[in-house]
Parts: structure tokens; C-alpha cells; sequence
């Protein structure tokens, strides 16, 4: 499916994030376990991914497994963990046709030893890749983020490495995991839910927000057209007012 002619490419966000919702309720109402829902999110991920280089868009951040995740049944999180691997394992060869380099953000050293190795290895082998980067948020949540990025920072002043004097918010950025990423200026909610949910906390200061209905499993390329072409109706004045903006 093209993209549509309405669609203004002159305008279209550098970085974009996701949290994928819904797939246990799109499980449920179509008769089946939870884990069938993450599976079939992954046609998702796909479509989603294509059709986010398609449009020009740089950076592409999903919300793959938050630290609080970990606090679900342990069958549940077995099973993503196995799709974890498998997916990223399978997908690699995608990624390299369509020029998308692959990152990943959050406690990384939680993840099972095998989906780290798997990750490595994808992340490894799509790094010359020079088109969209693909970011996946792992065992991620912002406050952990944060508490992370402070807790270095602390260690840098206490040996020296940096005066407290001269921290400001260029300085705190590059403790984040998203030190090399932009900012998202737009962050879009799939199934209803109207939730941050710890997600880049202090990097959506001045995003965008879109909710959508749709339960992820559901959710294609085309969503993902409509939810880029509703941002750029947007005014964004960054604490100007409209007049200071023409």
C-alpha cells in the first residue's frame, strides 16, 4: 500500500515511539492464550517498521518489555523471551534488506543470556546499515533509566571525572540510554489505554501524543500513516504562543 497523497513528507517526525498494547486483550477475544497475541504482534512490528522508513522517519523506538513486565506469570514472560530470540534471529535478514539498523535500550544484562546474544548478534550484524535505526526498549522503564543516569553521574563527580557546576541537561542527556537519539516528537499508544507507562519520561517532555483504539496485533503501516498525518495538524510552540511562531 502507498503512502498517501495527502501525506506531507516534508514533515514527518525523526523519531517516532510505540507502546504496543493490547495484544493479551486481542488474545482473549479471538480464544486464545496471551502468548498468541504477542506472536501476532509481530506482523505488527513488521509492518510498522517498513512502513516508518517507508516514510522517511529516522528513528523508530518500540516498547518491547518494561521492568515491570518481569512481574507477569512466569510461563508469559518464558514464552517472550523465546519469541524475543526467535524473532530477532528470524528478522536480521529483513533488516539488512531494508537498510535498518537495529539498537536496543534498557538493563540489557537482565535479559536471558541467549536473547542477549541474540541481540548482540543482530545489532552487530545491521550496524553499517544507514536508513532508519529500529530501537527496541528491553527490560526498560524510565525510572530505572533515570535512577541509573544519576547514580553514574554521582560516581563521575565523586572521582572527578565531572564538576557538579557544570551539569545542566546536555550533561544529564548523555547518561540516558538514549544519549545518541533524538528526542520522539511523537508518541503513539495502541488499545485504548491514555498511559505513559514509564516510558522515556524525560525525553517525552515535548512529544506528541496519539491513542488509538486499536489493539497493537491490529495495527499496520497505514495506522501508523494516520497517526503521522494527525501530528502534522498539529502546532507545536514549545512555550511560544502561536503569533511568535508565524
Amino acid at each position: 500500500m502507498p503512502i498517501p497523497s495527502h501525506f506531507n513528507s516534508e514533515n514527518v517526525p525523526q523519531h517516532i515511539a510505540i507502546i504496543m498494547d493490547g495484544n493479551g486483550r486481542w488474545a482473549k477475544q479471538n480464544g486464545k492464550a496471551r502468548v498468541f497475541g504477542h506472536k501476532s504482534g509481530v506482523k505488527s512490528v513488521r509492518s510498522v517498521s517498513e512502513g516508518a522508513a517507508e516514510a522517511g522517519v529516522k528513528y523508530l523506538t518500540l516498547y518491547a518489555f518494561s521492568t515491570e513486565n518481569w512481574n507477569r506469570p512466569k510461563a508469559e514472560v518464558t514464552a517472550l523471551m523465546q519469541l524475543l530470540v526467535s524473532t530477532i534471529s528470524r528478522e536480521t535478514k529483513t533488516l539488512n534488506k531494508n537498510n535498518i539498523r537495529l539498537a536496543a535500550i534498557g538493563d540489557l544484562g537482565s535479559l536471558p543470556r541467549n536473547c542477549q546474544s541474540e541481540l548482540e548478534k543482530a545489532i552487530e550484524n545491521t550496524s553499517s546499515n544507514t536508513g532508519m535505526t529500529l530501537v527496541l526498549a528491553l527490560s526498560y522503564s524510565s525510572r530505572w533509566e533515570i535512577l541509573a543516569a544519576i547514580k553514574s553521574l554521582l560516581n563521575d563527580v565523586k572521582s572527578g571525572t565531572l564538576d557538579a557546576a557544570t551539569l545542566n541537561e546536555t550533561v544529564f542527556n548523555n547518561y540516558l540510554c538514549t544519549k545518541n537519539i533524538p528526542d520522539p516528537e511523537l508518541i503513539i499508544r495502541t488499545s485504548g489505554e491514555h498511559r505513559i507507562s514509564n516510558f522515556l519520561l524525560w525525553q517525552a517532555a515535548y512529544s506528541e501524543f496519539y491513542f488509538t483504539d486499536i489493539l497493537w496485533p491490529d495495527f499496520r503501516k497505514e495506522n501508523l500513516w494516520d497517526a503521522v498525518t494527525d501530528f502534522q495538524n498539529r502546532e507545536r510552540r514549545f512555550g511560544k504562543t502561536s503569533e511568535q511562531l508565524k
